[in-house]
């Protein structure tokens, strides 16, 4: 950096540091957004059938309907339980279809919104 000699010059300097603190703190902003992102459970749970996907090769809409169903089956066991009750039973097929549909679709929310940022 040069030297500063007038008032002028700083004031001037002040301002650039100033733009360019607002710019960071932008980027900033917006990595942040897209950890959060990143981080809903619903994307958490997407990405990793993704990874599985790819990592085992499977290329089908049929294995990734597996992997789907499977997933919805464990959230179903996890959120409801094993129940008794014909209430329990049916809240489970509810909450285990929504979670089957939510992971079986790909990942438009997310690109609908990074696209909005733009």
């Amino acid at each position: 950096m040069d030297p500063i000699y007038t008032i002028d010059e700083l004031n001037q300097r002040i301002k650039l540091l100033e733009e360019r603190q607002n710019t960071e703190w932008c980027a900033i902003k917006d990595h942040i957004d897209d950890i959060r992102e990143n981080l809903k459970p619903l994307n958490l749970i997407r990405n990793t059938v993704e990874e599985i996907n790819e990592t085992v090769g499977f290329k089908s809409h049929l294995a990734q309907s597996v992997i789907s169903i499977g997933i919805g089956y464990l959230a179903k066991r996890f959120i409801v339980g094993k129940g008794d009750s014909m209430l329990k039973g049916i809240l489970g097929s509810i909450v285990q279809l929504i979670i089957t549909n939510l992971i079986s679709k790909p990942g438009e929310t997310s690109e609908e919104e990074s696209s909005s940022r733009e």
